[in-house]
């Protein structure tokens, strides 16, 4: 691939690791040759890094693809998926989960991106549904949503959540952010 090619979204080798580009910028000085600015991000750190291509540069791309996976359980080896197409299971080392175990829920539906094979990372939905184990009890009178208190999610995850939350509420929490995003209300 060549440097002209490179746009936001795009993976890339550099120093044998996939890099997702972030942000490209062409310059083109008044005095000579034009080159290309670029921000990146490594796929297995998450370290980003500023790099200067000049224009017409050859550059390898990432064989990273996603896949639609569903996540059914964990032991003592890591997290087990299963491929939504092929129905193979495969267990992710509990490294590459990471943090998103606090809001993996058995049959929760996910994006695993693997490299060269193997996985390097899994995106969760923007927000899922969970129950609260424990939090303080709510004080009837209690409404101001502006003071937070911390609660115990099904995972063991902490979240902060509004005063008036109790006990048993289902919630919905914002997997990037890990913050409280409203009750939910049964029907």
């Amino acid at each position: 691939m060549d440097t002209s090619e490179l746009k936001n979204g795009v993976k890339v080798i550099f120093d044998n690791a996939p890099w997702l580009v972030l942000h490209v910028d062409f310059v083109k000085p008044g005095k000579g040759a034009a080159f290309y600015k670029i921000r990146t991000q490594n796929m297995l750190t998450g370290n980003t890094l500023e790099k200067t291509l000049r224009s017409g540069e050859k550059i390898v791309t990432a064989d990273v693809t996603d896949v639609d996976m569903q996540y059914l359980y964990s032991d003592h080896n890591g997290y087990v998926f299963m491929d939504k197409t092929t129905y193979d299971q495969l267990t992710v080392p509990t490294k590459v989960v990471g943090e998103q175990k606090d809001f993996l829920l058995e049959n929760m539906d996910v994006v695993m991106t693997t490299w060269n094979g193997e996985a390097i990372g899994i995106r969760l939905p923007n927000s899922v549904i969970m129950d609260i184990v424990y939090t303080e009890p709510a004080v009837k009178g209690d409404t101001q949503s502006r003071v937070m208190k911390p609660a115990k999610l099904q995972t063991g995850a902490e979240v902060q959540v509004p005063i008036f939350v109790a006990q048993g509420d289902r919630i919905t929490v914002n997997t990037q952010t890990r913050e409280y995003v409203g009750r939910v209300i049964a029907k």
